[in-house]
């Protein structure tokens, strides 16, 4: 049985009569509506600054995202709230690092930075790091941007008269826009998120370039960590400033670690895919006069259909890897803040606020349908204690030599093996690469020839 027909609503043959005329070269499609699809605050100083970046997307003949729009949206939202620190301020969170520094050299054989933490204020924080975030939301974004094209297709304008000749242009059109609206999304996401990190490494990934920024404290987001928690200032900057910089020299001493990470997170994202079939539901039925849907629908994941086999598998390795991270900056902060007070308050509360994350990094999850959550943070915790117990700082930190080395999935659920291994108590269970020595020295199986 088929369906009836939806009654025709006088604002969507406005709506599509007007993206009609401006395909066609004879109007102007008004940006504001487009820019309230997408969620955009009702401020006019950043709708006006906004509206004409969407503007220039309409009417840009190349094909591509331009993330300048969700860069000076960030910016903007971030310097609203920003406050300046004091001398004062910044002159303690430098001695509260240059003490953290000292105790991690107990903690690790990993070797100091090579460049001077950075004082950030959260407008400086995102205008470091959205190069990260744009690199980590770019293919979810070209899948919109996609999708729309399909749908543009899928609706026969080439077919409809008078449009023959513009079908081509409206398809990339569409495809800005569509791209523009989600370096939007992302704008208000990572311009959020400046509001509640803490720090250059406080979501797992390394977002910092690791050159002339190693490591970074949001100086303003310190100071509001430790309110309500009965604990002095000087403390929660010291154990900030330890975890932060223990996870800055891993990623500096495992040289391989960065571009591994992110290339797992490129391999989820490459296998993101849209719905369209919601995409053309929501276009079928857009009304201009109340967008809610089609925001709700960009801002909750909902075209984002659920995920393959494919990436599942590709997001228990990241999973896998952000929690080895995350563990080992744990037991090493705990290792280096032994003689603090409070240390143990401060990493519980710290672990339960990694585990649930804040409302902006939640919303980030939804928009690129990523968590950057590590689920098994406490089992990979418990892994690495269990190893520093059985061979010491340095027998731990060697495991990150290379990533063929590194414990795994496996480890982490029972690290007995593992420990076992290391401490050279496997008799004659020896490993692949010894009894591969052995067979060689000893003239024994298939050689290898050059």
């Amino acid at each position: 049985m088929s369906e009836e027909p939806r009654p025709s609503d006088p604002g969507d043959e406005e709506f599509r009569e007007m993206l009609r005329q401006f395909l066609a070269g004879g109007g102007e499609l008004d940006p504001a509506k487009l820019a309230s699809a997408a969620g955009l605050p009702s401020d006019p100083e950043l709708l006006n600054r906004l509206i004409g970046q969407l503007q220039q997307a309409l009417q840009n003949s190349a094909d591509g995202i331009d993330w300048n729009v969700g860069v000076e949206q960030a910016t903007q939202l971030a310097t609203r709230s920003s406050v300046v620190s004091t001398p004062g301020e910044r002159s303690a969170l430098e001695q509260a690092l240059h003490v953290a520094a000292l105790w991690l050299d107990e903690a690790t054989e990993i070797t100091s930075l090579t460049a001077e933490p950075a004082l950030l204020s959260r407008t400086e924080w995102v205008k470091r790091t959205m190069p990260v975030w744009s690199q980590l939301a770019a293919p979810v974004a070209d899948s919109i941007a996609t999708a729309l094209t399909q749908v543009l297709d899928d609706e026969g304008m080439g077919d409809t008269p008078g449009m023959e000749g513009v079908a081509q242009s409206a398809g990339r059109i569409m495809r800005n826009v569509g791209g523009t609206l989600f370096a939007m999304q992302l704008g208000q996401v990572v311009g959020r998120l400046s509001t509640e990190v803490v720090s250059g490494g406080d979501v797992g990934i390394p977002l910092l370039d690791g050159e002339t920024t190693q490591a970074a404290l949001v100086t303003q987001n310190v100071h509001e960590f430790g309110r309500g928690l009965d604990i002095p200032d000087d403390q929660v900057a010291l154990y900030l400033a330890v975890r932060e910089l223990a996870h800055a020299r891993l990623f500096r001493h495992a040289k391989w670690l960065r571009l591994h990470l992110l290339t797992q997170i490129a391999e989820f994202s490459r296998g993101v895919r849209i719905d369209t079939e919601r995409l053309q539901e929501l276009a079928a039925d857009f009304d201009p006069a109340n967008p809610e849907e089609l925001r709700d629908a960009m801002t909750s994941g909902a075209l984002i259909p659920p995920k393959s086999p494919e990436q599942q598998a590709a997001l228990g390795r990241l999973e896998t890897m952000l929690a080895l991270i995350e563990g080992w900056v744990d037991v090493v902060t705990l290792q280096a803040t032994s003689r603090l007070p409070r240390a143990d308050a401060l990493a519980e509360t710290m672990r339960r606020r990694r585990a649930t994350g804040g409302p902006a990094e939640s919303a980030f999850s939804t928009l690129v349908g990523l968590e950057l959550r590590p689920r098994r943070l406490r089992e990979a915790a418990a892994m690495w204690q269990s190893v520093t117990d059985a061979v010491g700082s340095e027998g731990r930190d060697a495991l990150w030599a290379h990533p063929d080395i590194l414990p795994g999935s496996q480890d982490i659920d029972d690290p007995s093996f593992l420990v076992t291994r290391l401490t050279g108590g496997l008799g004659e269970q020896d490993d692949d690469v010894d009894r591969a020595l052995e067979e060689l020295l000893g003239d024994e199986g298939e050689r290898p020839t050059e």
